[in-house]
Formats: structure tokens, sequence, C-alpha cells
């Protein structure tokens, strides 16, 4: 995969983490939640689902995305964690680990 193409998924993933940061702060704090596959894909409008715990390790990684099985792009990352409801993708290579970095919606203001 071309530079341009890898830092295009690094954008749809870092765009779809948004849209979870919001979903996640609306719902409540028990059970499983619904959140948007952040996968690379632009028109990709699956759900999965977390346990606010589970979101929340994810989270923890600026670098990581949760996303649908088979939704993984592997030219532009690699699988970190594989469960029944979702796999766990990082971002490995600049730049487009510096774009997820840069767009974390928790990221400390300098």
């Amino acid at each position: 995969m071309e530079p341009e193409g890898r830092q295009r998924v690094a954008m749809n993933e870092a765009t779809f983490r948004k849209v979870n940061e919001g979903m996640e702060a609306a719902q409540g704090d028990s059970g499983l939640l619904s959140f948007v596959c952040e996968c690379g894909r632009l028109h990709c409008t699956r759900l999965i689902e977390l346990t606010r715990e589970e979101y929340e390790t994810v989270r923890e990684n600026p670098r990581r995305f949760a996303i649908v099985d088979g939704h993984e792009i592997l030219e532009a990352e690699e699988i970190v964690e594989r469960n029944d409801r979702y796999l766990v993708v990082q971002k490995s290579g600049a730049p487009e680990a510096e774009i997820v970095e840069h767009t974390d919606p928790r990221r400390p203001l300098d």
C-alpha cells in the first residue's frame, strides 16, 4: 500500500474513534456498549460491542483501534488482540502512527 493510502486509512480510523468518544459518553455504565467499527474503510457502518472497560483499554494507546473481524488492513496495521466480538489493531509505521497520536481526542494539550 502506498504511503498516501496508509495515511488515508489512519485518518478514517481517527474519525471513527472521535465518533466513538461521543457514543461512549452517551451510553450507560453497565453491560455491552455499542460502538462504530474503527476500521479504515471510509463507508463502514458496522457496530461492535465492548464493555466500558474493554473500550477504555483500547483507548489507553492512541495507536490502537477496535474493529470488526475481517476489517483489518494488514498493509497499514497489525492485529494485537482478537476476541469473539472484535479485533484490536495497532498502527506502527510513520507517518500514520503520528497522525493517530495527534488526532487522539484524549491527547493532553501542549
